[in-house]
């Protein structure tokens, strides 16, 4: 810029005034620019960081719903637990009544041999 041209737009401003203006101008711009790369380099190492660790809430939350997954077959499992105690107290007043006919019949051998004929 020319100190003719300087003039032409504002009559009170030099053309040295017009270059230290323009100097400063470009000096903030660039601590400006500055802060904003270091203040978006920070950033996206916070990103990163966030990233990785919801990654590794994901890979729990994986893992949790996967041993989660058979707890509806409780249910089947304590319904056929039901069954089974029940055939066991039938199975067990059998055998008692069969331990207290053979302590009280001395021929049992034969007791259970004339029921199959």
């Amino acid at each position: 810029m020319t100190e003719a041209v300087a003039l032409a737009i504002n009559p009170g401003v030099t053309a040295q005034a017009a270059y230290a203006v323009w100097g400063t101008s470009l000096v903030l711009f660039l601590v400006v620019l500055a802060v904003v790369a270091v203040l978006l380099t920070l950033i996206l190492k916070t990103v990163t960081q966030i990233e990785q660790v919801a990654g590794e809430i994901w890979i729990v939350g994986q893992g949790i719903a996967n041993n989660t997954v058979h707890i509806p077959l409780l249910a089947t499992t304590n319904r056929v637990v039901a069954q089974i105690l029940a055939v066991a107290v039938k199975i067990l007043g059998h055998a008692r009544r069969i331990q207290a006919h053979a302590a009280d019949c001395p021929g049992c051998p034969a007791c259970v041999l004339s029921h199959r004929r």
